[in-house]
């Protein structure tokens, strides 16, 4: 089996179909791929959890007196002749991997099918990353949802026909602490070198519980605890009122099924009666979507933006603005809370997401694309399709996207969603001080945090004026 984002032994679809049509044995396989990493980009915080879980496969796989190759090429290319050099030394007969979406990994995974395929080697993909593959929501002509809310009310009458077992094997999940053989420990550590240092690991470890029992138990928890509020508290950053599943997500140690199945069975009745779980399960159902979007749509993966028009939008590059934004020193709290936050946790709380994207694209006017690169180069639950999806969204250049005309106010979602600033004063130490809701417009009452670097009401009809004209 070729592991990719999928790194999990339970509810794994290649995984159980791999043992079960086995004639022999089955070995797990995962490859690093430098190109990938240095494009996409797969950020150090992303590739330390990838890595963490590898070698919680890799103690499951020995567990089971099964074996797990963890192999390193530096371009796209080298990967299907990899494949199928591991394959000949290996006596393999078969290969079964679950399938990926964006542009490069099917191009990538049509290659190593036409490798392996011209070695006597049968190939089968499966379906995994969505809860409805791409390809069975479809308009009465048969043509890709384009809008979210008619791909919703169709992808809830199609999931009824979808499968809810969870695939078991023989495999158990292995559980923190791993004690690899040493040859096995050097390989990974070799493969992995370089990738991330010391201190990230040391930041990273606690806020990041690995295993898949872990990634179970905070499902569990969010579905015990908060998923009953979760409509009335998932906009509040300083409250605990969301999952925080999304990086086990990213790289596949839950399934969306599984997520699927535990909102469903925390409610007392139907999840869609429900109103916290329906509002979560309306979470996955974009994630979903976006999905669905990027397979229907390659010229999204070539960094192109889905409403055309944007095309000839004026985007800024300044990168002195860029920086200020990433370090978080615009002089607007809320929007320097959330990527203080970002950068020092490697996550960011959702609705912080879509108000610094659409200060970046619309306040500042910045292009898009930069602000979808440098998340991706910082979340640990970083995902191409979702970020993907949720950048345009918020530039108004995507599939389903807020109209231009549509500009939150970073300073009224402040006071709103984070009303005595609590999770501002968190990040932004500098305001400790402020009181009452000064600490939400602090302009002159700190010395040590900077005024703000643009006016919120004058960019914002200057942005709507430049959308106009181009549309």
């Amino acid at each position: 089996m070729w592991f990719r984002n999928d790194l999990r032994v339970m509810d794994n679809p290649a995984l159980y179909h791999g043992l079960k049509h086995c004639t022999g044995d089955l070995m797990g396989c995962y490859i690093l791929c430098e190109q990938f990493i240095d494009e996409h980009p797969i950020n150090p915080r992303q590739l330390w959890f990838i890595q963490q879980h590898l070698q919680l496969l890799q103690q499951a796989f020995i567990n089971a007196g099964r074996s797990f190759t963890v192999l390193r090429v530096k371009r796209a290319r080298d990967i299907p002749s990899t494949l199928s050099k591991l394959c000949r030394q290996q006596g393999v007969t078969k290969l079964v991997f679950n399938a990926e979406y964006p542009l490069n990994e099917l191009r990538r995974d049509k290659a190593v099918v036409s490798q392996l395929e011209a070695d006597g080697i049968n190939c089968k993909r499966y379906h995994d990353r969505s809860l409805v593959p791409p390809g069975m929501v479809t308009t009465a002509q048969d043509t890709p949802y384009k809008v979210y809310t008619p791909f919703a009310r169709a992808w809830r009458d199609q999931i009824k026909a979808v499968a809810f077992t969870s695939y078991e094997t023989d495999m158990k999940p292995a559980v923190p602490p791993v004690q690899l053989p040493p040859d096995i420990q050097a390989q990974i550590q070799k493969v992995f070198k370089g990738c991330w240092d010391a201190p990230l690991e040391k930041a990273m470890a606690p806020l990041w519980p690995i295993g898949e029992q872990a990634a179970d138990d905070i499902l569990a928890d969010f579905c015990r605890e908060r998923i009953a509020q979760y409509q009335q508290q998932r906009d509040y950053p300083a409250v605990k009122g969301t999952a925080k599943v999304s990086p086990y997500l990213a790289i596949g140690v839950l399934s969306p099924k599984q997520c699927f199945i535990a909102a469903r069975d925390a409610s007392p009745g139907s999840w869609q009666e429900d109103e916290g779980a329906a509002c979560w399960v309306g979470e996955l159902i974009w994630r979903d979507f976006y999905m669905h979007i990027i397979a229907a749509f390659p010229a999204l993966s070539r960094h192109k933006p889905m409403q055309n028009y944007t095309e000839g939008f004026a985007w800024r590059t300044d990168q002195k603005d860029f920086a200020r934004w990433c370090e978080g020193q615009t002089g607007i709290p809320i929007i320097d809370a959330a990527m203080r936050q970002l950068n020092q946790t490697g996550w960011m709380h959702n609705r912080l997401r879509m108000i610094t994207a659409m200060f970046l694209t619309k306040n500042l006017r910045i292009d898009w694309r930069l602000g979808e690169r440098y998340f991706m180069e910082q979340l640990i639950d970083a995902d191409f399709c979702s970020n993907n999806g949720g950048w345009q969204w918020s530039a108004s250049t995507g599939t389903d996207a807020a109209p231009y005309f549509r500009i939150m106010n970073p300073q009224t979602q402040s006071e709103r969603f984070d009303p005595e600033g609590e999770f501002i004063r968190r990040f932004v130490p500098e305001l400790q001080a402020v009181t009452g809701k000064k600490i939400h417009n602090p302009a002159g009452t700190c010395a040590q945090y900077p005024a703000p670097m643009v006016d919120l009401k004058a960019s914002r009809a200057e942005t709507i004026e430049m959308f106009k004209a181009i549309k």
